[in-house]
């Protein structure tokens, strides 16, 4: 049986994530720290592993993923995902605080998550597994007033591209899922700062957050001799192209 570990999985591009490698016959271990959410997954199917603990924590999660280990056998594929945007506005409005919050978590705690799966990958025999850092569209191309999250993310595919290159000798691949408006907490919350400076601004497109994990289950489903290094998936009619 095949083995992922989520992180994030509570909520959002997460928890979606999960019910799809889930249905698809995977195990599946959930990171978050909303253990309640992680435990109603777990009722739900026998093959998801609660996992309850703080991304940032880098001792709550070497216990994760070894208790995860200690179930699983082996580690196939890190969804690398928990995230946050932080605070909205231009760079003297956000507080430095508010900065390495978004940092912590962004960049901090994926970097954690990276080097556990990167050690377990490895170490295992047979040696090898896949690495999926969730980015952004804003790895790319910024929204207005996102500084904390836009730095956050260009990190993100620096991360992806060294793992990449540092992960071939032990047939560890890595790519990055860029995600462009999947309905979720996240989204419906930009939305809702939108319209409260505005009443009259019109709400983001956005698409399904199933086809956006359908996606994530693509990439974790290809050989090792395969990798999709990068990959955009977005709302149709979002205004990433001819940004300008």
């Amino acid at each position: 049986m095949k083995s992922i570990l989520i992180t994030g999985a509570s909520s959002g591009i997460g928890r979606s994530t999960a019910e799809v490698f889930l249905q698809a016959g995977w195990r599946v271990g959930l990171i978050a720290r909303r253990a309640d959410r992680l435990h109603e997954i777990a009722q739900a199917n026998a093959r998801a592993v609660p996992l309850p603990c703080d991304v940032t924590d880098p001792d709550a999660m070497k216990g994760a993923f070894a208790d995860f280990l200690q179930t699983a056998g082996r580690l196939d594929v890190l969804f690398n995902n928990a995230g946050t945007f932080g605070p909205s506005g231009t760079i003297d409005e956000v507080s430095l605080t508010d900065f390495d919050e978004v940092i912590a978590i962004n960049v901090r705690g994926m970097f954690i998550a990276a080097q556990l799966a990167f050690s377990h990958m490895r170490a295992q025999s047979p040696q090898g597994g896949r690495i999926i850092n969730n980015g952004s569209l804003s790895a790319h191309n910024p929204r207005p007033g996102s500084i904390c999250y836009t730095t956050s993310k260009h990190a993100i595919t620096g991360m992806t591209r060294s793992l990449s290159l540092d992960g071939r000798p032990f047939d560890i691949a890595c790519g990055q899922i860029d995600i462009g408006n999947a309905r979720t907490e996240l989204v419906d919350d930009l939305n809702a700062r939108a319209q409260a400076a505005d009443p009259d601004a019109p709400l983001m497109p956005m698409m399904d957050v199933a086809d956006a994990a359908r996606s994530v289950l693509h990439m974790a489903q290809l050989p090792l001799s395969a990798n999709v290094q990068f990959m955009t998936v977005m709302a149709t009619k979002m205004p990433y192209i001819g940004r300008g």
